[in-house]
């Protein structure tokens, strides 16, 4: 296999909001003097392409061939091209975007300024052969190039097409491109090469609307404090439709017009939600000065110019996160259901785990955690699926075990952690987003948002058993902590980052609760343990020895600077700093009573209702199944308190949002975000109690320990095990509980019970290595 180092381009021009450039064809015809028994090309297209052979397009899926900086990685595609070519002549065609290449529309994070940014531009190398005959074709200056129908593209700020603009058979082997121009050869972008081995990503699902309504004029605004729908100036839909599609999710939309007039023109709009049945903004722009502009002309909009008759569109080379989309230039004969259809995509990643119960908020509350999941994996996860769609660190840290618990996700989070190490600056110091162009180390970074070189291995590790991953980010690791072993204050503390992400009472209590001493401190404590562990897996011993005994300074300094021995209260008295110092094993052993009994105690003065931001929801409700207020975190959970899941249910959420806003005093947040989905975890590991290798230690082993919430009749969840499906249900009765277990052959662990419950016998514990298939036990409560 070979890849191409010869790019060619089109145009040195830049597309930006001030200059459109047509995102260009690119093609050529050869001759082949044989019917060749085996052929493939290797194809990088920067930002994004789209392949054609002899007119087919061959492309893998939609935004390919990933999302990185080119001055990292070029990643490459392989496509076996059997069946395709034929003696004679034949064509190769493609189609480029912007992507990360030019970046524009990502002006927030600095990518317009990155040293990466150019023209789109391809390298490829087809290879053709039977026998010893060999043909080899590269992209060179004989390709002949041309300005296509899109007029304007870009991954966060749509895409623009005049249908009028279309070249039929453009990727055909007989079309006559002599009026097109010779490409241009291209610098090559300074990033290795890689074939992507990263999920494609793909249309998993097509919705119909649930609704459609129809406003003479409709405002783009913003929602206040005060909870007025305040208006944009200037952005205003006249005679709109009103598509909705019923859920919160991340795709494009697929046009379908009947009888269109040439130069008709249909806008579309996407947007997470309506304002007093305005057009809220509120989570896909910033208001700043320099930014709402853009973001309100361009957001995820799309502008389709007809060219007359039936038509269909689907855009290319972006995507948005919406539940509307509201739609202006249809004709009232046109706005009918199959005028657009929302296409679902994300990365196609396969079911590892699932979770049901008696209860309704807990199934809704999976099922959003699940959407959110796939919303937000793009090749890797991102923060948000409408505004952003950047590779926050910190957000897939938190996420790292739900995400591999409940989702083959392995093979991207891999990929992904190429990125990541390619990003890490020279001392070792990590950027809060990846892929960058260099923005994120003076701002939005931090150990919390680090830890993601620890915890995305660790948990890799975990659920695959794959010691490879460590290997290939022992180096990160190890440098990691040197960096960040030199931030330690004169009491060996460490506060350098972001804290406590979206603390609900942030706003109220002027602060963060939790100090940054505390979550910064606490964090880089466990990433040291967990690093010692990996590296002693590897056999590294000196990196092992070095990790452990960084993670005993940290713990000394830690308990004596920030835990009152007396009361076992940690600094800050609130409960993400309790539940964080419980959770990563800063207590001693003899000291776990009390300190379980502290975070109760921090919880019912607080009103039973969560008080924790990002990092402390990692934890919290963990912490408190393990002190055995289960019946407590669950009420926690369902509560519709303005800062529980249950408030986001009560108001209707299809997705997880991205903070607690307190809706009737008019905040307002983004709503389609996966760091707050380790809820999913919570149910599957500790509510069923379905624990995959919890030691780390073999892949095929499984720990059962179900925790029998007071308010749910049954629950159950099911794992795909190496050796395969694990499931496990318990049904509560007149005096416990009915187990019932399906467990492969091969599976080592044990059924453990929580404390007042016995099996018949009196045990507690029951042996899975000798099952293999069904088995249903009773569980008694003694009390």
């Amino acid at each position: 296999m070979k890849y191409s180092c010869h790019f060619i381009k089109a145009t040195q021009e830049m597309c930006d909001f001030d200059h459109h450039v047509p995102a260009p064809y690119i093609r050529k015809t050869f001759s082949l003097g044989f019917q060749p028994s085996r052929a493939e090309i290797t194809v990088c297209g920067l930002g994004f392409y789209e392949l054609y052979i002899n007119g087919q397009n061959i492309t893998k899926g939609p935004l390919a061939p990933y999302i990185s900086n080119p001055d990292d990685v070029c990643y490459y595609d392989r496509y076996d091209l059997s069946g395709l070519l034929k003696k004679g002549k034949n064509s190769v065609g493609v189609l480029l975007g912007n992507g990360f290449r030019n970046a524009f529309g990502g002006f927030i994070w600095d990518f317009d300024k990155a040293a990466c940014r150019g023209a789109p531009t391809v390298a490829l190398c087809l290879e053709a052969a039977d026998g010893e005959r060999l043909f080899e074709l590269e992209a060179d200056e004989t390709f002949r190039v041309h300005p296509s129908p899109i007029l304007f593209d870009d991954e966060r700020m749509g895409c623009r097409y005049d249908a009028r603009r279309e070249i039929p058979g453009w990727s055909e082997p007989d079309f006559d491109d002599s009026g097109w121009d010779y490409a241009q050869t291209e610098r090559r972008p300074r990033g290795i090469a890689r074939l992507c081995e990263a999920e494609p990503i793909t249309v998993t699902e097509e919705l119909k609307p649930v609704s459609i309504t129809y406003h003479e004029e409709m405002a783009y605004c913003y929602e206040s404090m005060r909870n007025d729908a305040l208006p944009l100036k200037g952005a205003v839909a006249r005679q709109a439709y009103v598509y909705d599609f019923g859920v919160n999710g991340a795709g494009v939309t697929r046009l379908t017009i009947q009888n269109a007039a040439p130069g008709q023109t249909i806008t579309v709009r996407h947007a997470e939600d309506l304002v007093h049945g305005d057009v809220s903004v509120n989570s896909t722009i910033f208001l700043r000065k320099e930014s709402t502009d853009p973001y309100v002309q361009y957001g995820q909009t799309d502008v389709y110019i007809c060219k007359g008759g039936d038509e269909t569109f689907t855009p290319i080379f972006k995507y948005d996160g919406f539940r509307y989309a509201i739609v202006e230039g249809l004709t009232p004969q046109q706005a009918n259901e199959c005028a657009l259809t929302f296409l679902v995509m994300n990365s196609g990643l396969k079911e590892r785990a699932g979770f049901s119960c008696s209860d309704p908020t807990l199934n809704q509350l999976q099922a959003c955690a699940r959407r959110s999941d796939l919303s937000n994996f793009y090749y890797f996860p991102t923060d948000c699926p409408h505004r952003e769609k950047n590779g926050w660190t910190g957000d897939a840290s938190v996420s790292a075990e739900h995400m591999l618990l409940n989702l083959q996700a392995e093979k991207s989070l891999k990929e992904w952690l190429v990125n990541i190490r390619l990003a890490q600056r020279e001392d070792g110091a990590l950027p809060g987003i990846v892929p960058t162009g260099g923005w994120g180390f003076a701002w939005g970074n931090g150990p919390a948002w680090d830890s993601v070189c620890v915890n995305l291995p660790y948990n890799l590790y975990r659920f695959t058993g794959d010691k490879e991953v460590i290997l290939e980010n022992a180096g990160m690791i190890l440098r990691y902590l040197y960096y960040i072993s030199r931030r330690r204050d004169e009491r060996g503390l460490i506060a350098v980052g972001l804290g406590d992400w979206l603390d609900p009472f942030e706003q109220e209590h002027g602060g963060i609760a939790s100090p940054l001493w505390v979550t910064d401190s606490a964090t880089i404590y466990d990433l040291a343990v967990k690093a010692a562990f990996l590296f002693s897996q590897a056999g590294l011993t000196k990196e092992s020895d070095y990790a452990r005994a960084f993670a005993g300074e940290m713990r000394a300094s830690f308990r004596k600077f920030l835990i009152d021995p007396q009361t076992m209260t940690v600094a800050g008295d609130c409960q993400t700093s309790q539940a964080i110092a419980l959770e990563t094993g800063l207590f001693d052993e003899n000291e776990l009573p009390l300190a379980r009994r502290r975070l109760v105690e921090i919880i019912h003065r607080d009103g039973d209702v969560n008080a924790c931001g990002m990092i402390g929801l990692r934890y919290v409700y963990h912490a408190l199944v393990n002190a055995g207020e289960e019946d407590l975190a669950y009420r926690l959970i369902t509560s519709t308190s303005r800062s529980c899941y249950g408030y986001w249910m009560a108001h209707g959420a299809t997705s997880l949002w991205e903070c607690f806003p307190d809706l009737e005093a008019g905040t307002e947040g983004s709503k389609n975000h996966h760091f707050m989905g380790d809820i999913s975890s919570l149910f599957i590991q500790e509510f069923v109690g379905l624990k995959p290798n919890p030691r780390c230690s073999d892949v095929n082993t499984c720990e059962i320990s179900p925790h029998f919430v007071k308010n749910l009749d049954y629950a159950e969840a099911f794992y795909l095990s190496p050796l395969g499906k694990i499931s496990v249900r318990w049904d509560r009765t007149a005096n416990g509980a009915a187990i019932r277990l399906r467990v492969p052959k091969g599976i080592k662990g044990k059924l453990v019970l929580p404390e007042g419950c016995c099996f018949a016998d009196e045990r507690s514990e029951l042996p899975l290595d000798d099952i293999d298939g069904d088995l249903t036990v009773s569980a008694i409560f003694k009390c």
